[in-house]
């Protein structure tokens, strides 16, 4: 048994997990999936975000299960749970990053985003709002990036919960050290159909930091949605060769 703690990506939140929170629990593992702080807020608070109260806020929440606490990162959050690792590398057992920016320290997720070619609908759904400190996706650029797998029924249903996503964060250089973020094992899942971040940058930033272990799917950029059963097991698995 162990406790996972999902972190969303971005627009999304907690409720991202809703169906996989239940099947981890069914195979005996405790599951927390926060949404993280300032995310549908004002826009006061997405202009006051920053990457470091990301990393105090999932430190926090991971000394408060019991351990070992693996952290399981889904795009955007790559970032944050770096960030997290070298905030509190004793509060995690292991860094899970699914189909996440896994950024090198020094640059930030826009640097490694930037290094390859965007989805062109993707690109072309996203709009600056609040003062410019955040981006909203459209219904189509959504839809193409991260539920291509996906029932047209669960893309409405992600898609109406979507909120905006604060810019902050994502341009915020990573300031990690080998002695606190590096000491964390890192592990990566994969989604070979991934349009948001494609499977050629998920290896690219792979080859770059290199992971303990690669798992496969072959899935699109939300397999907490369109194959929640076999993530779930997947995590299973990971967990038990974590603990081992």
């Amino acid at each position: 048994m162990a406790s996972f703690l999902l972190i969303h990506g971005a627009w999304h939140g907690g409720w991202s997990f809703e169906r996989l929170v239940p099947l981890l629990e069914a195979r005996g593992h405790l599951v927390a999936a926060p949404t993280l702080p300032g995310i549908g807020g004002s826009d006061l608070e997405l202009a006051a975000i920053e990457l470091d109260d990301w990393a105090a806020f999932i430190a926090g929440q991971a000394r408060a299960l019991p351990g070992p606490v693996i952290l399981v990162g889904h795009s955007r959050a790559g970032i944050a749970i770096s960030a997290a690792a070298e905030h509190d590398p004793g509060a995690f057992a292991a860094l899970v990053y699914l189909a996440a920016f896994l950024v090198p320290p020094g640059q930030s997720m826009f640097d490694v985003r930037n290094a390859h070619p965007r989805d062109e609908t993707f690109e072309a759904g996203l709009t600056e709002v609040a003062r410019g400190a955040a981006l909203t996706i459209s219904r189509e650029g959504a839809v193409a990036a991260f539920y291509g797998d996906c029932a047209a029924e669960d893309q409405d249903w992600a898609f109406a919960r979507l909120t905006p996503e604060p810019i902050a964060p994502m341009v915020t250089p990573l300031a990690l050290s080998d002695g606190r973020y590096g000491s964390v094992p890192r592990h990566y899942i994969e989604c070979t159909r991934d349009r948001a971040i494609p499977i050629a940058q998920q290896r690219d930033m792979q080859a770059i930091q290199p992971c303990a272990s690669v798992t496969t799917l072959e899935s699109d950029h939300s397999p907490f949605l369109s194959m929640p059963e076999t993530l779930a097991d997947t995590l299973d698995q990971l967990a038990e060769r974590i603990s081992a």
